[in-house]
């Protein structure tokens, strides 16, 4: 028998799904005449998967319990969920924890749908490659490199994840409900927010980081300067041309010193407690090279400490710690570093790992040679070794800041300028005030990082992306703009043209994506079918939009998801089986109807839906809504619509002749029919359900009575491309 799982198609899902609210890849596999083969049937396969990825015992599946996915195995199933399940924990073991998965029939024999969680499309790609050809070889009892398969996993995601910086700020805004879109495919610049109400970040700098602040903050001699001028305690010193001139200056400030660059970073070039003239002319020849310049000054005893100032307020503060080996009379202190140091687990080049790899640099050598050692030497059994001075930051110490300190390190962000700063500063207990122990602030950094703050080596992790988001997003702002979903069979995009013109004529700068064409207010900026993720995506990434109306097609929500997380109104204009049914494995009504509510699952608490109260379905759907529902009928008694309003919820009727606001208040009549073009009179019920379905999603908007009548009687169709 031929064993062997062939992709037919693999979709990312990039939005709110069929499935579930996060990105998703959807992969249709046919498993062939492995149908016929469940996992207790082929020899030797379950204890070979068990023995490859010993960790899937972790996974509950159906069972909710601890070794569940196992028992399945056991008892006997087919390669589909397997997949999924392979695909989910190799995910988990190159550094991508937990996730969604779902194995389901597609229609066809031996046809599923494998859907597991993507946090990036590329990785998870690969992740799904990787565990097929796992499994195939757990079938035919050939090996499979399990750990080079997770390396290739852990690089990738390394490569093309959002680094654990940028992810505490994104994680921290999804907490508070505010959406987050990534605007670079393997960098850090995020977009936090809809529209105008958005902000961008680009780890720990901001939208309000000024330009200008960043550039003083590169200019340590000018920020010394500003620093100075305002009182802030900082060593003396100055800015020198030559090794001569740093050691004449080291004169006049008295030994020891500091030689470092006027504008490096990262505490390159940077050399502290120089007390010969040997010394510091080499420093300089080494700082030179890091800048524009050289500075020396007074040498300050302590530790450097590392304050995280955020909106003018100090969050976080870590302090540095001496570098150091034990000789082992055997080992060179290269050696020694690689092996005592640079072992350690928290050390790496990645963004994941706190701490770096130590290097025998400059720095490093001069530290050397005063111990009259080399790279190369190999020191006495039990000798200590000093490698770098404050090279460690690693200790949490933000409970020990006194509050002057910290005070002063605040003013220290605002005379430069920044609104998030990483504020330098050497002295000898943190707990007291600078003052007392003629401690000073060295630097004031832009886009410090953030690491040594989530996860210290010692002491309590700080939430410091919660304090970006709540410096960004004040209390009671969540980043949003009204936004609108419509989808449904039919009237979809007459719908949203109605819903875009009342929005603007609300005063809202809004954008309109639907199937013919991309709009802002008025103005038609592409003439295709932008129906889809794309556009929808650009019209949440416009600084300028105030509102958006976004018509969802049933394929695309199937094949693409939905571009945003949440909305305030999300409209169904009616359901049509025929329409759908045989499409891309929607088979049966209950499928349809999953797909469907995908629209309802997405409104706020604060928000509606909009339901037409003459489809059963839709009716149904109502209860599934976290926020109000309002429903909309041109029959006015219909029982759902009677029984809805009995429930003291809202309707759109129509009765008399009019279209009726209907309430537990009684019903406001809106305007006639026959005032409405688009109504024909009320001769075409179709587009009378259309307005009645704007109308309702309007009035969920809080968009007054007139600009709703004004806004319908004067829509003539066609007249901003609408159909």
């Amino acid at each position: 028998m031929s064993k062997d799982i062939k992709f037919l198609e693999i979709r990312h899902l990039r939005g709110p799904n069929l499935w579930t609210y996060r990105p998703v890849l959807e992969a249709i596999v046919d498993i062939g005449e492995l149908e016929d083969c469940p996992s207790n049937t082929i020899p030797g396969f379950v204890d070979r998967l068990k023995a490859m990825l010993p960790s899937l015992i972790e996974h509950r599946c159906s069972y909710g319990e601890r070794g569940g996915f196992v028992r399945r195995l056991e008892e006997g199933t087919w390669p589909a969920h397997i997949l999924e399940h392979v695909t989910l924990e190799l995910q988990n073991l190159a550094g991508l924890p937990g996730g969604f998965g779902k194995a389901r029939e597609a229609g066809p024999r031996g046809v599923y749908k494998v859907i597991v969680r993507a946090w990036q499309e590329d990785v998870t790609r690969a992740a799904l490659a990787h565990a097929r050809e796992l499994v195939l070889a757990a079938m035919e009892d050939r090996p499979f490199d399990v750990a080079a398969a997770i390396e290739d996993l852990a690089d990738l995601a390394d490569s093309r994840c959002l680094g654990p910086s940028t992810a505490s700020i994104a994680d921290a805004a999804d907490d508070r409900d505010i959406p987050y879109i990534r605007l670079l495919e393997t960098g850090n610049l995020v977009q936090l927010g809809h529209g105008a109400a958005m902000r961008r970040i680009w780890t720990a700098e901001t939208d309000r980081t000024s330009a200008i602040a960043e550039g003083i903050s590169r200019d340590k001699d000018l920020t010394k300067s500003l620093l100075a001028n305002c009182g802030v305690p900082i060593p003396e010193g100055r800015e020198v041309d030559s090794p001569s001139d740093a050691w004449e200056a080291a004169q006049d400030i008295g030994l020891p010193v500091c030689v470092k660059p006027t504008d490096g970073n990262h505490g390159r070039g940077v050399f502290i407690d120089l007390n010969t003239r040997e010394e510091i002319e080499k420093a300089y020849e080494v700082a030179v090279d890091e800048g524009s310049g050289v500075i020396v000054e007074r040498s300050i005893p302590g530790s450097e400490h590392r304050l995280l100032i955020i909106g003018g307020k100090m969050v976080a503060a870590n302090r540095g710690d001496v570098v150091k080996v034990i000789g082992d009379g055997k080992s060179t202190v290269r050696e020694l570093v690689d092996i005592q140091i640079n072992s350690d687990p928290r050390r790496g080049s990645s963004e994941n790992h706190p701490l770096s790899n130590i290097r025998i640099d400059s720095a490093a050598r001069i530290e050397l040679s005063r111990q009259k050692l080399e790279a190369d030497s190999i020191p006495a059994e039990g000798r200590e070794v000093l490698i770098q001075r404050n090279a460690n930051h690693e200790f949490d110490v933000t409970d020990e800041v006194h509050p002057d300190t910290a005070e002063v390190a605040a003013l220290a962000a605002r005379i430069v300028g920044l609104d998030i700063a990483g504020v330098d500063l050497v002295c000898e207990d943190i707990s007291k005030p600078l003052a007392d122990q003629r401690g000073a602030i060295v630097e004031v950094n832009a886009g410090p990082g953030l690491l040594m703050h989530l996860k210290p080596g010692v002491g309590k992790p700080r939430p410091v992306g919660k304090a970006i988001v709540e410096h960004l997003f004040p209390s009671g702002t969540d980043g949003r703009i009204p936004l609108v979903g419509v989808t449904g069979s039919h009237g979809k995009t007459t719908v949203c043209h109605l819903i875009a013109r009342l929005l603007t004529l609300s005063g809202k700068h809004t954008g309109l994506a639907s199937s013919n064409g991309l709009f802002l207010d008025r103005r038609r900026s592409s003439q295709r079918d932008c129906a889809n993720w794309e556009s929808a995506h650009r019209i949440l990434l416009n600084r300028a939009v105030e509102a958006a109306v976004l018509e969802n097609g049933g394929d695309s929500i199937l094949t693409e998801g939905l571009a945003y997380d949440r909305c305030q109104v999300g409209v169904i204009t009616n359901i049509d089986p025929a329409r759908h049914l045989g499409r891309l494995y929607i088979e049966t009504e209950k499928q349809l109807f999953n797909l469907m509510r995908t629209q309802v699952d997405l409104v706020l608490k604060t928000g509606a839906a909009v339901l037409n109260a003459k489809d059963p379905q839709l009716v149904e759907m109502a209860e599934l809504c976290d926020g109000e529902t309002i429903f909309f009928a041109h029959d006015a008694d219909l029982p759902a619509i009677t029984a809805h309003l009995e429930n003291g919820h809202r309707a759109v009727i129509v009765r008399y002749g009019q279209i009726m606001l209907a309430s537990t208040q009684g019903e406001t009549a809106l305007a006639r029919l026959a005032d409405v073009p688009l109504c024909e009179g009320g001769a075409n019920r179709e587009q009378v359900e259309n307005v009645l379905a704007a109308v309702a999603a309007a009035w969920a908007l809080g968009i007054p009575t007139d600009i709703m009548r004004t806004g319908i009687e004067t829509f003539v169709p066609g007249q901003d491309g609408d159909r």
